[in-house]
């Protein structure tokens, strides 16, 4: 048990300088302390921005470093990114699109030859490549959205299930919030999961964590990180957003050429396009003129028409740290809430107003 001066609850515990709370290695997970982490975190792989240098350094903060392959990731940028963390000896995983693999098997095979710890394909509802990664000893994950889907991947055999609600950034089915999705995939299945969209401060991790969570699948925390494949603009952009400033929309994979399933859309920060075309899709896809302006002006990349995926946690992002800070502080301060939490129910704790 971790001790707690401040057994009346005078203080915020999440608020706690680094250095004076429990440590972040303190806070585990059964799954998490099995898988080799210090801390059950792992960063989500975000195409565009979750390459080698990031995934070293959530690795060596404690969590798990992924190397994500995203819409238009090639198995050049695939080994390119991998060979970052494999060349340093540090662990990693990589994240791949079920329909990019479907395209691209090569895709698949150049993330077996890399040597991960963990291979998560997403996106789709086909199965042959689980057998195939844990052929090679490497454990696989799958990005679910409702229980149906939770139980198809369990059933098919993928080790860990991360229920991504729709508060998160990027591609998904935006349905169901992350904390209903994950009480109804825990409920249905006895599989391991973890917890993504929307969580962004240490009050979010000890939320997830606290409702059984075996750890968390992060992207929007990591976006500004330097370590990141972001542009210094995409970081400006980050830092300004607020939670409410992202939408829901297949603009830019209708406008780029991007064969992703429809019932997969982005959640995005907003810009002059999205405000322009939202809910429009179906116009847009009709018109070829209209797609290649709308691709020009994401060629460009200006602050208004920036393609930037981020989830509703996006407006808890208010400054660029290195990931190692970013872990750090979520891990201590969720740490120090639980904790607390603990030490105020324990029998024969004096609290007051329901602290």
């Amino acid at each position: 048990m971790i001790a707690n001066s401040d057994p009346l609850g005078q203080h915020d515990p999440a608020q706690a300088p680094m250095g004076t709370g429990p440590e972040p290695e303190s806070l585990w997970t059964d799954w998490s302390r099995s898988f080799g982490l210090q801390v059950p975190i792992l960063n989500a792989p975000m195409g565009g921005v979750a390459g080698g240098v990031l995934a070293a350094a959530v690795s060596k903060a404690g969590g798990l470093g992924m190397v994500g392959v995203g819409s238009a990731g090639t198995v050049e940028f695939l080994r390119e990114q991998t060979s970052v963390p494999s060349l340093a000896g540090i662990r990693f995983g990589v994240g791949l699109l079920a329909w990019a693999v479907q395209n691209d098997p090569g895709l698949l095979d150049a993330a077996i030859c890399a040597g991960p710890s963990l291979i998560s394909v997403s996106f789709g509802n086909e199965w042959w490549w689980v057998d195939r990664v844990h052929d090679a000893g490497i454990a696989t994950a799958t990005q679910v959205y409702d229980v149906d889907s939770a139980r198809e991947a369990y059933e098919a055999g993928v080790d860990i299930l991360v229920a991504r609600g729709s508060e998160g950034g990027g591609h998904g089915i935006h349905r169901v919030s992350t904390l209903v999705l994950l009480q109804g995939v825990m409920d249905a299945v006895p599989a391991t999961v973890l917890a993504a969209g929307g969580i962004a401060s240490a009050r979010g991790l000890a939320a997830v964590l606290a409702a059984g969570a075996s750890g968390v699948w992060l992207g929007t925390p990591f976006l500004a990180c330097p370590e990141s494949l972001a542009t210094d603009a995409v970081r400006a952009l980050v830092l300004k957003a607020r939670g409410e400033d992202t939408v829901q929309t297949r603009i830019f994979d209708i406008a780029l050429g991007y064969p992703w399933p429809p019932r997969f859309d982005e959640r995005v920060l907003r810009n002059d396009v999205t405000d322009r075309w939202c809910h429009r899709e179906d116009e847009l896809a009709r018109d070829p003129q209209a797609r290649i302006a709308v691709a020009g002006f994401v060629e460009l990349g200006g602050p208004a028409t920036a393609v930037v995926d981020a989830g509703q946690g996006v407006g808890l992002v208010t400054d660029v740290r290195p990931a190692a800070a970013v872990i750090g502080e979520m891990a201590s301060g969720a740490a120090a809430l639980l904790a607390a939490w603990a030490l105020r129910h324990q029998p024969g704790c004096s609290h007051r107003n329901g602290a």
